[in-house]
């Protein structure tokens, strides 16, 4: 599957740890009471390590520029061990995690620059990440199991005249993120074909989201909306704005898309737009957040 948290902004969270192990407890001691000659260890050591969070991509080739939103530097000491924990947090496309580790590794490394005029013994040990947030695992739901209707509205493909290669594209997503899939309907853009569809589905009660694709634009032929609008008990807004911001940060056609969402019962339909472009983008733009939707309507039981 596509790293659709590479290109989905949200909160990311990660945590790294390092420590630096002395070889007496004089260096601890001088530490403490502000007595080395280089100046406050833990204090510049900590300023050296906010520098390096935020100067990453300046160091780590494959690393590029994000915004930092927070950072944070702890210490604990245990005996002859001084223990570093850093967290880093950024609303952006991507996580943090060598933001954290490279910074955790910059403040041991200045506390071995400081501390080494007074100790000959000192050791920087493992530099790891602890944990991290906002990523694709807190979106996922293995024990959960969730399944899908997919319906083409689409004359061209109905008549087989075009090759339905959205169709393509999102069953592809939805057996990635082991959705099941329950339907697979080919209907032409007529809105009476289109809400038969939908009841034939909906009988059936067992599928957790209806995915319908194609007659999302603005052409006279495109009714999916006016379609599927009054069926709809609630309205997803935000799901239909998150799918157009997501495709217009890569086409200003996307702008024209009246993709949208809402509930009937406990089923989530959504309409893609037709465009294989379209529906991949949409797709990234909702996997695998719409699985928290799905949980969110499976505990309400709307």
């Amino acid at each position: 599957m596509v790293d659709i948290l590479n290109k989905t902004f949200t909160q990311r969270t990660a945590v790294a740890c390092a420590s630096v192990l002395v070889g007496d407890m004089a260096t601890i001691d001088a530490l403490l009471n502000l007595k080395v000659p280089k100046g406050n260890v833990l204090e510049v050591a900590r300023t050296a390590g906010l520098f390096a969070a935020k100067r990453t991509s300046d160091m780590i080739p494959d690393c590029h520029p994000l915004p930092i939103e927070f950072t944070k530097i702890e210490y604990s000491i245990d005996e002859l061990k001084i223990n570093i924990e850093v967290t880093v947090s950024t609303i952006y496309k991507t996580g943090v995690e060598v933001e954290a580790m490279h910074a955790a590794s910059v403040v041991a490394l200045t506390m071995y620059d400081m501390l080494k005029p007074i100790d000959k013994n000192i050791e920087i040990h493992r530099i790891h990440l602890k944990e991290k947030s906002g990523g694709k695992s807190d979106y996922s739901y293995p024990s959960l199991r969730f399944s899908a209707s997919v319906i083409s509205c689409s004359k061209a493909v109905f008549e087989k005249k075009k090759e339905d290669v959205a169709g393509e594209i999102i069953v592809n997503y939805l057996e990635k993120n082991k959705v099941e899939l329950k339907n697979r309907i080919v209907v032409p853009n007529q809105l009476s074909e289109i809400q038969a569809a939908i009841q034939t589905v909906l009988r059936q009660n067992e599928s957790n989201v209806i995915l319908l694709y194609g007659g999302s634009g603005l052409s006279s032929s495109d009714i999916t909306p006016e379609a599927v609008i009054p069926l709809l008990e609630k309205h997803a807004d935000g799901i239909g704005e998150v799918m157009r911001s997501y495709g217009q940060m890569r086409s200003p056609n996307a702008m024209l898309s009246r993709s949208l969402a809402g509930t009937i019962g406990n089923t989530l339909v959504v309409v893609l737009p037709g465009s294989s472009r379209g529906a991949e983008e949409s797709m990234n733009a909702l996997f695998p957040y719409l699985k928290h939707f799905l949980v969110m309507i499976k505990a309400s039981k709307i």
